[in-house]
């Protein structure tokens, strides 16, 4: 039998990490250990910086552990003496062994932000924008050996907005996250919650994305690129090239009409921004970073940088 407050060990890296640490910890749970990636090098200087979930720790004085693989024997060692009764993992960024997921008493729970078994994979949110989903989610899964395919403890809808792009929805998902993984915590204790399996033969993916994936594509239609522009602001960031230098785009609008120039040639600034021909209309381009440079609006970029109109993004 586990105590009205089960210990925990508290797995996630990143900023989405964050409130549901926070939350545990408001809420009385004892966190024994938080497990995080190392310290990276990150930035234009390359300096060394702290996870933001170790950060988070540090303020609460959990002890923090990085190791560069979990699967190693040293953590493992580490994780049985831990004997944790409950692993929370959040966006942690390594694949569990069998031994972490199966050791707790009360299992080793995730939470996924999207509509399992829809968008199983690294990049469920940049997904489901890219894709012109109008809704998505938060589930919150019992783990096992598979990709985001356990047992689904509870879940809940939030719609996607038009305005809303990767960091406006990816805030509002980590402050679910973190609210809907402890009414599954709480219903664990008091042994309320019904695991529900998954409907395997729904599932898709949203894999991890790579460079080629934020490269647009001018010969495609209006929305899917603005929905690409969408679904990668700000980061890693949808782009093109001009005059041979990459230029990345955060934010656009866009309207279907009877396109006068080649995909990707562009025309005179206008107060909706600067357009450029698409598959099926015009992308106005409003917010923007050439290499080297920091972002900046689009009228701020065209005052330093020459361009003229015809001239093609590739």
């Amino acid at each position: 039998m586990v105590d009205e407050k089960p210990g925990i060990l508290f797995m996630g890296t990143p900023e989405f990490a964050v409130p549901t640490l926070e939350g545990l910890m408001k809420e009385g749970y004892p966190v024994i250990a938080v497990v995080t990636q190392p310290d990276r090098p990150r930035g234009r200087g390359r300096k060394s910086e702290a996870p933001p979930v170790k950060t988070a720790a540090e303020k609460y004085g959990i002890p923090v552990l990085q190791p560069e693989k979990v699967r190693d024997e040293e953590f493992l060692r580490v994780f049985r003496e831990l004997a944790p009764e409950l692993v929370v993992l959040v966006a942690f960024g390594q694949i569990l062994p069998g031994e972490i997921i199966d050791f707790p008493a009360m299992g080793c729970i995730n939470i996924h932000p999207s509509l399992l078994p829809f968008y199983r994979g690294a990049a469920p949110i940049n997904w489901a924008l890219i894709r012109g989903e109008v809704r998505t989610g938060v589930s919150i899964i019992r783990m096992d050996a598979g990709v985001d395919s356990g047992d689904i403890l509870l879940h809940e809808e939030t719609p996607i907005n038009p305005e809303d792009n990767f960091d406006s929805l990816h805030d509002r998902l980590a402050v679910q996250g973190a609210r809907l993984l402890l009414e599954a915590v709480e219903g664990l204790v008091a042994g309320t919650v019904k695991r529900k399996t998954q409907d395997h033969s729904l599932a898709t993916s949203a894999p991890r994305l790579g460079k080629e994936d934020g490269h647009l594509n001018w010969n495609a239609g209006v929305m899917e690129i603005l929905n690409r522009i969408r679904g990668l602001s700000s980061s890693p960031g949808a782009y093109t090239f001009v005059k041979g230098k990459q230029l990345k785009i955060f934010t656009a609008a866009g309207e279907q009409s009877i396109v006068s120039g080649v995909p990707g040639s562009i025309g005179l600034e206008t107060e909706k921004g600067l357009p450029v021909a698409a598959g099926n209309g015009y992308v106005y381009l409003k917010e923007v970073q050439l290499e080297g440079k920091k972002r900046m609006s689009v009228r701020d970029f065209l005052r330093g940088f020459r361009i003229s109109p015809g001239e093609i993004l590739q």
